[in-house]
């Protein structure tokens, strides 16, 4: 048997629907087109994951500025139910994580995972996210409405590239 190509490519008007399309199918909430637009102009926080040549994953971040410090937000990360366990979250995740390795200048990479989805929590706590607080009616119109929010941290407050201020 052939060993699977799995690669990330960029997000674009030519291939938007397919990642409409994926996010509808893998998430229970569903996006406006803000947000798609957002992700067009994301660059390389935003990739569509191929198996093969065929779309089976996205992620989507944004950067948070809020709260006197720079995090990034994971705001969607996913993958067809039958192609998961393969390595394509992780390759994502990895991608993630060299993006804020390589920028230097994030405090943490954040997101939110609904408190019964116990398989994507141990997934990230794979890669040192920390669940950091429990928010309640997080989502609406599905159960359970909370979410967990996840926290991988970078740098302490008051750090700048490893240097205390």
């Amino acid at each position: 048997m052939t060993r699977a190509n799995i690669e990330l490519g960029n997000v674009t008007p030519h291939n938007i629907k397919q990642l409409k399309r994926l996010n509808s199918v893998v998430f229970p909430v569903s996006y406006n087109d803000k947000f798609y637009k957002d992700v067009l102009e994301a660059g390389e926080l935003a990739k569509l994951a191929y198996y093969n040549d065929i779309v089976v994953g996205a992620v989507c971040c944004r950067i948070d500025t809020s709260e006197k410090s720079r995090r990034l937000y994971i705001m969607t990360l996913g993958c067809l139910y039958p192609y998961r366990r393969l390595g394509i979250g992780t390759l994502m995740v990895q991608h993630v994580l060299y993006y804020v390795e390589q920028d230097g200048n994030f405090d943490s990479i954040f997101l939110h995972v609904q408190v019964n989805n116990e398989g994507a929590i141990d997934f990230y706590k794979k890669f040192g996210f920390e669940i950091v607080e429990t928010k309640e009616h997080y989502y609406k119109r599905i159960e359970p409405a909370d979410a967990h929010v996840l926290q991988k941290t970078l740098r302490k407050k008051g750090q700048t590239n490893g240097n205390a201020e």
